[in-house]
C-alpha cells in the first residue's frame, strides 16, 4: 500500500517554485525593500544622503582599502598561485590548506587576531608604539584586515587554470630561449588572464563588502574610520535610515555590477 508520502513526486516545476520562493524571501525582497526604502521620499533625500560628509568620506576610505588591499592579493595570488600549480613539494596540501583559512575563520576572529598582534597591548604593539606607527583603530589595521579576509580569492581562481593550461607552452618557450618574465607576460598571463580578472574581481567586491574583520579593528568612528558597511550599520542604530538605505543601494549597486562582469567572466573563462 503506497503511503500519499510516496506517490508524491516532486517535480521540476515544484523545485523551479521552491527556488524561486526561497530565493525571493532571502534575496529578491530584501534588496526591493532597500531600494524602496531609499527612495520613497522621491530622489531628493537619497541624493543629499550621499553629499553628506560622513558619506564621502565613508565611500572615499572604501576605496582607498580597496585599491591597496586588491593589488597587493593579486601579487600574492598570482605568486602562490603559480608555485602550487607547477612545483610539488612538501607541503604543499598543507599550503593550499592554510591559503583557504580566510574562508572557515570568522571575520571577527580575524579582527581580534589583528588586535591582539598589532594593538598597543598585543605581540607587536611595543615596536610600533616605538616607531609612532598606529596600526589598530587606523587605515593600515583596517588594510590588514580587508586583505586577510580577501587573501584566497585570486589564488582560488588562478590555480584550476594554471592546471588546465599545463607547462607544455612555458616550457616550449623556454627551450626557444624566453626567460621567465618573457614567459610569464606571453604565454602565461594570456591564457589565465579572464581566471585571474575574475579573482580580482571577487576580490574587490569583498574588499568593498566587508564588516566584520574592519570593524573590529577600525573603531567605526563616522567620518574618520567607518567605511561604507560600517557607515549603513551606525546610521542605522543613529535612526538615521535614509542615510543607511542610500549608503545601502550604494553597496547594492556595487554588487549588480560585479554579478555582471562575474557573468561575463565566467563565459570568457569557460569559452
Amino acid at each position: 500500500m503506497q503511503t500519499s508520502f510516496s506517490r508524491f513526486k516532486l517535480s521540476p516545476r515544484w523545485l523551479i517554485s521552491i527556488t524561486l520562493v526561497y530565493l525571493s524571501l532571502v534575496l529578491l525582497i530584501p534588496i526591493v525593500c532597500i531600494f524602496y526604502e531609499a527612495f520613497h521620499l522621491g530622489i531628493s533625500p537619497f541624493f543629499e544622503a550621499i553629499q553628506a560628509s560622513n558619506f564621502t568620506a565613508a565611500a572615499r576610505l572604501t576605496v582607498i582599502i580597496a585599491l591597496i588591499s586588491v593589488p597587493l592579493n593579486t601579487i600574492f595570488g598570482l605568486c602562490v598561485a603559480w608555485v602550487l600549480a607547477r612545483k610539488q613539494f612538501w607541503g604543499r596540501t598543507l599550503l593550499l590548506s592554510v591559503i583557504d583559512l580566510p574562508f572557515s575563520i570568522s571575520p571577527v576572529v580575524a579582527g581580534l587576531m589583528i588586535v591582539l598582534l598589532y594593538g598597543n597591548n598585543g605581540w607587536f604593539g611595543s615596536f610600533f608604539q616605538q616607531a609612532n606607527i598606529q596600526i589598530v583603530f587606523a587605515l593600515p589595521g583596517m588594510i590588514i584586515a580587508t586583505i586577510f579576509v580577501t587573501l584566497p580569492f585570486v589564488a582560488r581562481e588562478v590555480i584550476p587554470v594554471l592546471e588546465e593550461m599545463g607547462s607544455d607552452q612555458e616550457e616550449s618557450a623556454r627551450t626557444l630561449g624566453a626567460n621567465d618574465w618573457q614567459i610569464f607576460w606571453r604565454v602565461t598571463l594570456p591564457n589565465i588572464r579572464w581566471g585571474l580578472l575574475y579573482g580580482v574581481l571577487l576580490t574587490n567586491a569583498r574588499a568593498m563588502g566587508e564588516f566584520g574583520a574592519v570593524s573590529v579593528v577600525s573603531g567605526s568612528v563616522l567620518g574618520k574610520t567607518a567605511t561604507l558597511p560600517i557607515f549603513v550599520e551606525q546610521e542605522h542604530h543613529n535612526y538615521a535610515t535614509e542615510s543607511a538605505f542610500a549608503a545601502a543601494v550604494i553597496l547594492a549597486l556595487l554588487a549588480c555590477v560585479t554579478l555582471v562582469l562575474k557573468e561575463i567572466l565566467e563565459r570568457k573563462t569557460h569559452a
